[in-house]
């Protein structure tokens, strides 16, 4: 199995910047035998994909954050991140960390990202 564990959520004003961070922890070697992804859940709103890095080192944004957040990771550290700048109200939401691959399927708990004045 792989554990997750994610930090750097917090409140920020609109406009300011955040650097979330997932651990990896368990049964992997690197952490590049695996896909990665960021998602989000705002209250009353389903949970939707915002960024995504695969195993040949690809990646995806989704269309409200393209621009203002950047996925990345390093194998080194085993972690996984995801840098927000030019924040918006509209981001609030609970974050959440996802690996997948061979055999695995695994989810982060969950951080909360607030933008407000």
């Amino acid at each position: 199995q792989v554990q997750l564990v994610e930090s750097g959520g917090g409140l920020v004003q609109p406009g300011g910047s955040l650097k979330l961070s997932c651990a990896a922890s368990g049964r992997i070697f690197s952490i590049y035998d695996l896909n990665w992804s960021w998602y989000r859940q705002a209250p009353g709103k389903q949970r939707e994909l915002v960024a995504h890095i695969s195993t040949g080192d690809s990646t995806y944004h989704a269309e409200p954050v393209k621009g203002r957040f950047t996925i990345s990771r390093d194998n080194a550290k085993r972690t996984v991140y995801l840098q927000m700048n030019s924040l918006k109200p509209e981001d609030t939401a609970v974050y959440y960390c996802n690996a997948n691959g061979p055999g695995i399927v695994s989810w982060g708990q969950g951080t909360q990202v607030t933008v407000s004045t």
